[in-house]
C-alpha cells in the first residue's frame, strides 16, 4: 500500500497497525495507538529494549522523547490533510519525573498551524494525567 492509502485506511477504520508498521522506529520501541472519537491515545508499553536505568528501573529519556517525537508527527498526518511524515523542524523537551518502567502514554494538541509550519504540543504520563513525566513542543514543516 502507499502512505496515502495507508493513511486513508487508518482514518476510515481506526486502524492503525499498518500505519505504525511503516514507521520503523514505532515498532523498534513498540507504539500503539488507541482512538476515541477525535482524540488519539498514544501508548508505550514497558519493553525491557526501552530501558536506559535498569537499576530504577526507568526508561531510556531517549526513547521518551522519540515516543513524544512519533506521536505528534502520527497525530498531524491524522488530523490534517497530509500524507507523509511531516519533517520535524524543531523538538522542545521537558522531563519532569523519572519514566519508571510501566505503561506511559501520550496526548497530542495543535496549538498552531499556518500554511507552512504547525506546532504541536505534547503530555507523556504514566498513572496520572496530572502528574506528567514530560511535556514538548514540536514544530513541523507542513510541506516541501
Amino acid at each position: 500500500m502507499t502512505s496515502e492509502e495507508i493513511l486513508k485506511h487508518t482514518r476510515d477504520t481506526g486502524d492503525f497497525m499498518p500505519l505504525l508498521e511503516s514507521i520503523p522506529y514505532a515498532v523498534f520501541i513498540g507504539l500503539h495507538c488507541d482512538r476515541f472519537g477525535d482524540d488519539i491515545i498514544f501508548r508505550l508499553p514497558p519493553k525491557p529494549e526501552n530501558l536506559g536505568n535498569p537499576v530504577l528501573p526507568a526508561i531510556h529519556g531517549g526513547v521518551i522523547g522519540g515516543f513524544m517525537e512519533v506521536s505528534a508527527a502520527i497525530y498531524l498526518m491524522m488530523s490534517q490533510d497530509i500524507f507523509r511524515v511531516p519533517k520535524i523542524i524543531d523538538f522542545s523537551l521537558d522531563y519532569l519525573r523519572a519514566g519508571l518502567d510501566q505503561e506511559t502514554f501520550a496526548e497530542c494538541h495543535l496549538t498552531r498551524q499556518g500554511k507552512r509550519v504547525a506546532n504541536v504540543m505534547i503530555t507523556a504520563w504514566q498513572k496520572s494525567r496530572q502528574q506528567p513525566i514530560a511535556t514538548a513542543r514540536a514544530h513541523f514543516l507542513m510541506e516541501d
